[in-house]
């Protein structure tokens, strides 16, 4: 069923909330703060009978991008985790951080850094897979930073990577050669060929063959890899008391 999830149309959309049902262990998925920052979804499951943390971009929202109430969330949920010690697993599908004078209006650098310094600072194992973008900064936010923070860092065939989106980069690196281009129907035709270019070179096939993640995986063997992470884990260590003394409320 994983295998189909995720259309082989890079530009169709899909529910992220099925792959997270698919992926997980029957009826185990308790989704929390549904209703807050929904570009990114947070949710607390099971795989194998193992309690993991999800959390996964949600295409649905501003193309999967990560604005400022998304970032909190996310910083916020791998707090939850990292007191509790439940592993964590990104579903990455974005384009990066959300940009724009809208963006910047709400302090996005602030609350989108909460993304990396909590992720570096997690004890509990954690892993990325890439179900589609995986884009700039926010891309490197779901894996805890870097893509060689995870315990692993995997994609789908699905997957596509790049400093930011194809077709931004395009348009921006490539504007005055479009320009030059005075047929719209010309300058259309060669804009389709650049992003074409770009989206052969970031597949996550060549990702792989040049070591920037680990393998490139059948979907259908996503919960094998998350099992083998938690049988190969160490036990969290005895303690007395918290382990945090709070999880922020924001």
């Amino acid at each position: 069923m994983l295998r189909h999830l995720v259309p082989e149309n890079r530009l169709r959309a899909y529910e992220v909330r099925t792959v997270i049902d698919a992926l997980c262990d029957d009826d185990s998925v308790l989704e929390l703060r549904r209703g807050f920052g929904i570009g990114i979804i947070t949710a607390l499951a099971r795989v194998e009978g193992r309690a993991i943390g999800i959390v996964a971009n949600n295409p649905s929202h501003l193309g999967g991008a990560i604005d400022s109430p998304a970032a909190d969330k996310a910083a916020r949920f791998l707090q939850l985790c990292d007191a509790f010690d439940v592993p964590v697993v990104f579903l990455c599908d974005t384009p990066g951080f959300m940009v724009g004078p809208d963006s910047e209006a709400t302090a996005a650098v602030r609350h989108m850094s909460r993304m990396f310094v909590t992720g570096a600072n997690l004890t509990v194992p954690f892993a990325t897979i890439v179900l589609r973008k995986g884009y700039g900064l926010g891309a490197q936010a779901m894996a805890g930073g870097s893509f060689k923070a995870p315990v692993f860092c995997l994609a789908w065939p699905t997957g596509e990577f790049g400093g930011m989106n194809l077709e931004g980069a395009v348009r921006l690196g490539q504007r005055r050669e479009l320009e030059a281009i005075a047929d719209p129907a010309e300058r259309q035709q060669a804009y389709d060929a650049m992003v074409e270019r770009m989206y052969e070179h970031g597949k996550a096939i060549n990702m792989a063959s040049h070591f920037e993640i680990d393998d490139v995986i059948d979907p259908a063997e996503s919960r094998h890899w998350i099992t083998t992470m938690l049988r190969s884990a160490p036990r969290p260590e005895a303690r007395r008391g918290k382990k945090r003394p709070n999880i922020d409320t924001w």
